[in-house]
């Protein structure tokens, strides 16, 4: 039995690679993992905003280096991880937070080359992020921890974000598979955050309407920062959760139990 203390949420000495690192959830778990002690890979498509990350975690005493790439790409994802081994050592934590959501609307109105595009980045990318990694731990016979960013419409429905909520769920089923299939090398799972305040979800918060009745089925009445999701994201990565894999996390205010 481990010692108690908080020493259970360190992660010194840990390498972590944050997909979708450049801006909202994904930038504030990259930041928040550099806190707790590991070195930080912050991958997205945009240099400028992954340079950005990086500098909020150096100015605070952290490392971290940025590694632009596309994860539906799997040359880039590759390379990535690659670099990220290169700069910082073996790849101990991975976070799948990349995702795209441009659709709301009608399901019989979804053309299907944007479900295409959706599923492609949210599940498909993720999954080729979770695969290398799980070759890379493999082959040099270690451990490490996969926290897939889900959301809160991985288990509940959506209404008109039928494309974003099939994805999510399905990254669900992942994790539970890979959990289990990958067990007790890689610790696998999912968080589902609720209403977060970021750029993702600045229309709806525009939108005086549909703010307000989704208020009405938040029982904390507000949306979230960005922290107050990463924080749990450091939990999953680290010894803190040694017993906790193929778990859906769930961060929303209460909104699943309303």
């Amino acid at each position: 039995m481990s010692e108690p203390g908080l020493d259970r949420f360190s992660l010194d000495g840990r390498v972590a690679l944050v997909t979708g690192a450049s801006r909202g959830i994904g930038e504030a778990i990259a930041v928040e993992l550099a806190a707790a002690g590991a070195s930080v890979a912050a991958l997205a498509r945009s240099d400028d905003d992954l340079d950005a990350t990086v500098e909020r975690i150096e100015s605070a005493g952290g490392e971290a280096i940025a590694c632009p790439a596309d994860v539906t790409v799997e040359e880039e994802v590759r390379a990535a991880f690659d670099a990220a081994e290169d700069a910082l050592g073996p790849v101990d934590v991975l976070v799948n937070d990349a995702g795209t959501n441009p659709f709301f609307g009608d399901a019989r109105d979804l053309d299907i080359d944007t479900w295409e595009h959706i599923l492609s980045v949210n599940l498909t990318g993720a999954f080729r992020c979770a695969a290398a990694f799980g070759r890379r731990v493999g082959e040099r016979d270690g451990s490490g921890a996969v926290v897939n960013v889900a959301s809160v419409g991985g288990v509940v429905g959506l209404p008109y974000q039928t494309p974003y909520v099939a994805s999510k769920h399905a990254m669900v089923g992942m994790t539970r598979t890979l959990a289990v299939e990958w067990a007790p090398e890689i610790r696998v799972n999912a968080l589902a955050p609720g209403y977060v305040e970021t750029e993702f979800t600045a229309g709806v918060r525009e939108n005086e309407s549909i703010y307000e009745d989704l208020l009405r089925d938040i029982p904390q009445d507000r949306f979230a920062d960005p922290e107050e999701i990463a924080g749990a994201a450091v939990y999953l990565a680290g010894d803190a959760a040694s017993y906790t894999t193929g778990e859906v996390h769930v961060v929303d205010g209460g909104y699943a139990a309303h």
